[in-house]
């Protein structure tokens, strides 16, 4: 048995248990905190033209603006987690509200490429310091029997919030001016603020050790390494110096973080050796896995929608809404699921089921049966994905006590943010290396220039179908054949791993649900 020397305790004030009408408000308030930070992971990436253009900017400067802030949040949730712990959870949430809302009316109002920059860097500390603490807020105030319930409702925002981020922003870009995005978190960010301060309970955790300083840098250093190593490698190239060189520092700074946590054991920022645990490693890589093959599927629908079937992307984000809304459905039905028949079987449900949505998607898709041949794979993908997120989330902050509910959190961020770097990387590449060996045997005939340009990719080759007389319509044709010639590769790349993914829940998968462990701890009613 292991122990931790962390203490949850109530902040001066307590007055027991939040009632039902409260509970609703805590929640509430945390996940409009959340959907303002999930929103703008993927909002600025329909207003990239726009920006190139009035910053004057060169595409690899706009892939920073957006980049800088994923990379900020991912590499500073498990020190910030923990110190919100430490400090007081409300106080952290409402600090990384302040932070978040001020970095993005500058971003609103920026007029250089460097200052967007400073902006979205800043934006994604405060990120960082809202993210895990929604979380530990639910795991840490709501009551057992309710938790699942508050979850699945966590989970249905972080999974679907995004596709709805991008929703709302294509809208603002199509019929406002690109700068509006940043509205859309601001007035997030304000009706949260005002929830938090009046409803979120004040709690934190004491210790008696001190706060890990070397396990944060060292945390924090892995994950800016091997993050960037997934966003730069398609760009620069895997064998670039840059990147052989973050990879290096990430792997060192990984492998320097798992020895000194194993050193400090008990006062450790994360006790590595909880993955010792059937439920923490299993809800890990089930998190890692689905959530990395929910964002490739987004790097493979996109320019289906756009440069095959010719659509707005207004239009491309309203295509993906049925997959996000049937995610949050499933989502909050998961907990009751996984209370009747257990986390293993539900996850287990989840996991075959989005697996069958990629076979689907894979087998069915063609050009000419357009939307509606992708659309029953896209709808099984995202049930599949409710079902198995929540269970996973409840099984990673269940397996760590209360006095750490921001390190389970934020550990559980940190697992989807790898995960969606690594399936954007892996998912992508498939795709782009399918369609350029199917072009190459189609483009016999067709002018070398206009050819060139095709073998870079669907976009460039609709761009130069329309330069290309008579031979357009052929190249066409041939470009959006071999998309979907990648698309099935990647397709059924992803039914692998799903495989795979399923057979290690069955046999490895959690049992009842995680509970705590340690008999040093104790729970104490929130404050209000």
């Amino acid at each position: 048995m292991m122990t931790n020397q962390s203490v949850e305790v109530a902040e001066p004030g307590g007055r027991g248990v939040p009632d039902a009408r409260r509970l609703r408000a805590i929640l509430i308030a945390v996940s409009v905190a959340l959907m303002a930070v999930i929103a703008s992971v993927s909002g600025l990436n329909v207003a990239q033209t726009h920006m190139a253009v009035e910053f004057g900017a060169s595409q690899r400067t706009v892939l920073w603006i957006i980049n800088i802030y994923t990379l900020t949040l991912a590499a500073l949730l498990l020190p910030l987690g923990a110190v919100g712990d430490r400090l007081g959870r409300k106080g952290m949430l409402v600090a990384g509200l302040g932070v978040f809302g001020v970095a993005s009316v500058v971003a609103g109002l920026a007029r250089s490429a460097e200052v967007m920059l400073v902006a979205r860097a800043a934006a994604g500390v405060g990120a960082a310091m809202i993210m895990p603490i929604t979380l530990a807020v639910i795991t840490s105030t709501f009551p057992e029997e309710q938790r699942g319930k508050a979850i699945g409702v966590w989970t249905g925002v972080a999974g679907g919030g995004g596709i709805l981020g991008m929703f709302l922003s294509a809208l603002l870009v199509d019929v406002a001016d690109w700068r509006r995005l940043f509205l859309l978190p601001v007035v997030l960010v304000l009706v949260a603020l005002v929830m938090t301060v009046k409803s979120v309970p004040a709690s934190r955790a004491t210790s008696a050790h001190r706060f890990d300083t070397t396990g944060a840098l060292l945390s924090a250093v892995a994950v800016v390494g091997l993050i960037f190593v997934l966003q730069e490698g398609p760009e620069r190239g895997w064998t670039a110096p840059a990147t052989l060189t973050a990879l290096a520092a990430g792997l060192a700074a990984g492998i320097g973080f798992v020895a000194w946590e194993l050193r400090r054991r008990a006062a450790a920022l994360l006790d590595v050796r909880l993955f010792r645990e059937r439920a923490l490693a299993t809800g890990s890589v089930t998190l890692l896995v689905v959530f990395g093959v929910q964002a490739g599927i987004a790097v493979v629908l996109f320019p289906f929608f756009q440069a095959v079937l010719g659509w707005s992307g207004l239009l491309s984000t309203v295509a993906l809404m049925p997959m996000a809304v049937t995610m949050m459905i499933t989502s909050g039905v998961a907990p009751k699921l996984a209370a009747r028949v257990g986390a293993r079987p539900t996850m287990a449900a989840g996991i075959s089921l989005a697996g069958v949505g990629l076979a689907l998607m894979a087998l069915l898709v063609s050009v000419d049966g357009g939307y509606l041949s992708i659309l029953p794979g896209m709808l099984a993908m995202g049930a599949g994905m409710g079902l198995s997120m929540t269970p996973s989330t409840e099984a990673i902050t269940g397996s760590l006590p209360p006095g750490k509910q921001g390190v389970a959190s934020a550990l559980n961020d940190v697992t989807r943010e790898f995960g969606t770097a690594l399936g954007v990387a892996l998912l992508g590449a498939l795709l782009s290396t399918g369609y350029r060996h199917a072009i190459d045997g189609r483009l016999d005939g067709i002018p070398q220039g206009a050819a060139d340009t095709a073998r870079e990719g669907v976009a460039n080759a609709v761009e130069a179908a329309d330069g290309t007389g008579p031979h357009g319509p052929e190249l066409l044709r041939a470009a959006q054949q071999s998309f979907v010639d990648g698309w099935q590769q990647a397709m059924w790349a992803g039914v692998a791993v799903m495989g795979a993914l399923l057979l290690y829940v069955a046999l490895r998968g959690p049992g009842n649900p995680a509970t705590a462990v340690d008999e040093t701890e104790t729970t104490a009613a929130p404050a209000r």
